[in-house]
């Protein structure tokens, strides 16, 4: 079958290779993929600043159809259309495994960078990490039920927006878009979305299209005074950072209320971020992190995404036949494609 492989370490090292077809061993199930959307941390294991361990196939954010059950599948059938959880080779005995928070085990793998992922004609996987989805939801939408689970576990199980909030989201890429929708059906009347005099072209321009109309550009406007209007001089109740930027991180206080509350979505790539700190003190935030999803979230996602209350489907620019990976990865680092979504086979 045809794969996209990192092939060794190193920057680049990425082609499309014919490798073994898998076998689904005891509790798996083999997949047809039908679609896999590309996450920034495909684009980080290409430039090698993830961790990996090759050779690996990439992408973890799949869905497609169960085409084979292996030994003791007990819940999959044959042609269940799935999407599925990231979580593999968490070990199910530590404390944070039993806590109910495998996405953080010690031994979790998530395909596409740890075992083989999705960006391939089939995949094997565990039955117990997979979700059925409707039977008349797209396959786009299917693709980005993956990256929407995370903004649902960080906005409503985690730092819990609730109706009538204020929210102020950082960085329009794919994530701050995401959670902007994610807020705006959690119930947020204002949703307030900042970026840099780069997201113009594509990523404001989204989010208007999205009817998202307060959109602030850093440089043509003072974003503080922006949400200080909008909010009568009291500051957003929730802020939300995708950034990524140490200045945008070290900004969120100047945003919040007091008591209010900061979502931590975005990575640096292990920049040094320096804070101030007494004005975090002095407002008494609540700052929430979070990484990767939690089982909650992912029929919550597919049901937003479903009915229409999270088009996050709208987001993909880009949708190409795996040998086109190239191109897709080159659009997004170069801020000319939002979501991108490889077709296998």
């Amino acid at each position: 079958m045809k794969a996209l492989v990192k092939t060794q370490k190193g920057v680049g090292f990425i082609e499309v290779r014919d490798v073994p077809e898998p076998t689904p061993g005891p509790g798996e199930v083999k997949i047809k993929v039908e679609a896999c959307g590309i996450c920034g941390s495909d684009i980080h294991v290409r430039h090698d600043s993830f961790p990996y361990w090759p050779p690996v196939i990439l992408g973890h954010e799949f869905t497609g159809t169960v085409v084979e059950l292996g030994p003791d599948c007990q819940h999959a059938t044959l042609g269940d259309r799935i999407v599925a959880e990231p979580h593999t080779l968490a070990c199910g005995q530590c404390a944070l495994c039993r806590t109910g928070n495998v996405q953080i085990c010690p031994s979790k793998r998530s395909p596409g960078w740890g075992i083989d992922g999705g960006m391939a004609e089939y995949i094997c996987y565990p039955e117990r990490l997979l979700h059925t989805i409707p039977d008349d939801m797209s396959w786009d939408q299917a693709a980005v039920v993956e990256p929407t689970a995370n903004a649902v576990t960080d906005l409503l199980l985690n730092t819990r927006v609730t109706p009538g909030d204020t929210v102020v989201v950082l960085g329009p890429g794919p994530i701050g878009l995401m959670s902007a929708m994610v807020a705006r059906a959690a119930g947020a009347t204002q949703v307030i979305i900042i970026g840099t005099p780069g997201d113009v072209d594509l990523r404001i321009r989204a989010a208007n299209e999205l009817g998202f109309a307060d959109t602030v550009v850093l440089g043509e406007q003072d974003p503080i005074a922006f949400v200080e209007e909008r909010t009568n001089g009291l500051g957003a109740d929730v802020v939300v950072e995708c950034s990524g930027a140490p200045k945008g991180i070290a900004s969120t206080v100047d945003f919040v209320r007091k008591r209010g509350k900061i979502c931590a979505i975005g990575l640096t790539g292990n920049r040094p971020v320096e804070l101030p700190w007494d004005k975090f003190q002095f407002k008494v935030v609540d700052v929430h992190f979070s990484l990767s999803t939690e089982y909650e979230s992912w029929d919550r996602t597919i049901a937003l995404i479903h009915s229409g209350l999270v088009p996050a489907e709208k987001l993909i620019t880009h949708r190409e036949p795996l040998e086109n990976w190239e191109q897709v990865f080159d659009a997004i680092e170069n801020l000319q494609a939002l979501k991108g979504v490889l077709i296998p086979g």
